[in-house]
This record gives C-alpha cells, structure tokens and sequence, in this order.
C-alpha cells in the first residue's frame, strides 16, 4: 500500500491535536484501552466529552499545560492507503518542532481558526511547509461549528490565504471546511455545510496524487554500508547497502561512483524480498557491482551522464534550531545524507522575517527559530543536488562539534 506522511500545523488552540485525535477515532484506528485511557484523563481534568487531543498529546507537561510541545508521530491505515502523522507545536518557540516534522512530509495539513482568521502563525508555518518543499499544501479551516457554519467566513479566509500563498512557492492547495470536535468533514461528509461540494479531509488524503512527487529523472544512491558477509558460503559476497533517494536502478546499468570518478556496472540489485529487476527511491536496497572497486560509506552512486554537482562551498537556507547562535567562522559538523564533513561559516547574507518574508541584510547571527542565507566551506567536496531538485541530497543538518545535538538545518540552493 502507498505511504503518506502528512504534518498538521497551525497557531495554538487551532485544534492540531483534536483534530488528529477525531481523525483516528472516527476512522476506527485506536483500540478500545487507548479510548478508556482517554477518557479516564479527559474525566481528571474535568472536561464533559471525551477530549480526543489526549491521543496525541502523549507527554505529561503536554497535558497539564492543554499544548503540544514536541513532535508526536501516529500510525494508521484506510483500505486505501497507509498514513504516518506528525502532530506539530502551533507556539513560536517551538517552530524548531514544525520543521522537523515537515522535513518529510508528503503534505502539510495547515488549520486556521474560523473566528481568527489567517493569523502570523498560519502565515509562518505556510511558509516554511513551502521552504521544506513539501508538495501539497492543505488549508482546514476549523471550528465551523462556531461560526454557524457560514459559508462566507471559509470564503474569506480562503480568499486571505489565497493572497498569502501567492507570494509562496507552493503549486497545490487545498481547502476545506471542517470541525475537528463535532467531526463535520473530518471523515464523512457534513450535512451541516451543504454548500460545501468537496471532499472530506480523509478522503482527500487517501486520493491526493503523491506518486509524481518523488525525483524519479536523477538516480541517486548514497552507501551506507558495506557488505560483506565472514560466512564461507558468502566469501565472494560484497554489496553496497542504501536508500535510493532519487532517479531508477537497473542491473546493467553503467554507474559512476564519486568521488573517486570511476565506472562500473551493476550486476544484481538485492532487497530483503530478494533479488529486484528494478529499484527506485525510496526503496532500501544492496547493489552489486561488476568490479571490486573502493567504495565506502558516505560515497554516491549515480548515472555517468546524470551526476550531481560536487564541490566544498555551499549556499543554503538554514534554520537554525539551539540557543547558541551562529556566527561567521564558526565551526560545525554537518552530515549530508550519510556522510559527515567539517564545515566553517563563511558569511551570514541575510535573516529572513518569516512573517513578511522581508530581509534583514544587516543581521551577522542567527538565533533560535532564525531564518537565513548562508555561505559554507567544507573540508571535502560533497556530491549534491539543489534542494528544490531533490530534498533528500539537497539537505543537510549542523551540529557543534563538542555537543553532537542537532542546532541546524540545512537547504542546499541552485547550483547553477
């Protein structure tokens, strides 16, 4: 079955959570001691329905304060399809959050509050889904319910966002009316909004088109891992382990791995079901090449004539996610798909204000939840692609080399 990921974002009291919580109880997709321990905890608090936020609001500090604060994954599956959520803080401070849990996503589910209206926050996280390139943007406007389900309220937000999303690099978005706590075309159809002619919010996540979205021209295979089995049944055995992160692999195809330069073929590609006549991102799997050449972790395996681009000075958006700021000549680690060089800022061009998408060519840091262009140096050339081609070899992560935390993501802009 095809995989969606999909990240809810949104300002606070939105209804991220109850709405994740509705989707999954109406489609059927909790069991039944998840649903008591719910109730039991919407009960202590002293709440007269069951708050279906509960389900994804998993840490304590979460459910005390009624907020999220990190990431929460959820797992479900329809007849049509496999989903995998990321519940995502709606507060400023915890933007860091949003943006980890966008990275991947297929799509980002953006709620607006029917009595607010488009507010910063709606605008801010619009913005970063459309710098995180994720390719379907999907605007629910909540708490119908509130606003006695009036059509022009949804016009009028529809139209606002419209005009935001103008200014955005965003080719797909989607509205649609709903109430994440009565359920109103969350998974069926409302007979509250008839005039309302779309779908309901389940159904647009089994049907929405994701099959176009991955890289499928550039094939690109980052190693992971040699292998190389000591059983003497195996002795002759070496593959080279990976996800395929773009482009289509075939045995006979003619490679070139880099950065040594050098070309060879490949001979059998394996999977965990066995032997493939065919690979393709994102699948994981281990190639076999026609001659023993020096491959290692960290090395890319491409087309002759379809390479990435290689070379040590970098220009990429970076967000930046710790208390410590980044400054000119600072030194980082930084790991670009599975390798890790050392890298030294060169230049901090401009912060950018994510609300008005204004620059601030004056800055010289970025600090916590910053936005910004920046030059990097690495001490060996990395082989990539610009972001906007392929978010997995135009991406990367900064971390200080005496803590090893994450502070830093990175989008790698046009090479040419």
């Amino acid at each position: 079955m095809e995989l969606l990921r999909f990240a809810t974002a949104g300002s606070v009291d939105d209804g991220k959570s109850t709405l994740i919580g509705r989707l999954l109880y109406d489609s059927k997709a909790i069991f039944e001691d998840q649903l008591e321990a719910v109730e039991r905890a919407s009960a202590q608090r002293g709440t007269e329905y069951t708050d279906l936020a509960l389900l994804t609001d998993g840490l304590r500090a979460e459910r005390e304060q009624g907020i999220t604060i990190d990431v929460a994954y959820r797992y479900f599956a329809t007849p049509a399809r496999k989903f995998i959520i990321a519940d995502t803080p709606g507060h400023v401070q915890y933007t860091r959050n949003m943006v980890t849990g966008n990275s991947t996503a297929d799509l980002t589910l953006v709620l607006v509050d029917a009595r607010k209206g488009v507010v910063e926050q709606t605008r801010r996280h619009a913005f970063l889904a459309s710098l995180l390139r994720v390719p379907h943007l999907l605007v629910c406007v909540n708490k119908m319910d509130l606003v006695d389900y009036d059509q022009a309220t949804f016009d009028a937000i529809r139209e606002d966002f419209t005009g935001w999303a103008s200014r955005l690099d965003v080719a797909d978005v989607t509205f649609i009316p709903i109430s994440a706590l009565q359920g109103d075309n969350v998974v069926t159809r409302s007979a509250n909004m008839p005039w309302y002619e779309g779908a309901s919010l389940l159904h647009h996540l089994e049907q929405v088109y994701i099959a176009s979205d991955r890289n499928l021209i550039d094939p690109r295979l980052p190693v992971q891992y040699v292998i190389r089995p000591h059983q003497t049944e195996h002795h002759d055995y070496r593959g080279y382990a990976g996800r395929i992160e773009g482009g289509v692999f075939r045995p006979g195809d003619e490679v070139l791995l880099l950065p040594s330069g050098l070309t060879t073929t490949i001979t059998a590609i394996d999977t965990f079901e066995g032997p493939v006549e065919e690979a393709f991102a994102p699948m994981a799997v281990t190639v076999r090449l026609a001659d023993d050449l020096d491959v290692s972790r960290g090395d890319l395996i491409c087309r002759p004539h379809n390479r990435p681009h290689v070379g040590q000075d970098l220009d990429a958006m970076v967000c930046w996610m710790t208390e410590r700021p980044l400054q000119v000549g600072d030194f980082l680690a930084l790991k670009h798909t599975t390798r890790w060089v050392r890298a030294v800022v060169r230049a901090i061009h401009y912060r950018l204000d994510v609300n008005t998408l204004s620059r601030d060519e004056g800055a010289s840091t970025l600090t916590l939840n910053d936005v910004g262009r920046v030059s990097l140096r690495t001490t060996q050339p990395l082989t990539y692609d610009a972001y906007r081609r392929n978010r997995s070899t135009g991406s990367f992560i900064l971390a200080p080399e005496d803590t090893n935390g994450t502070a830093g993501a990175g989008m790698l802009l046009r090479t040419d």
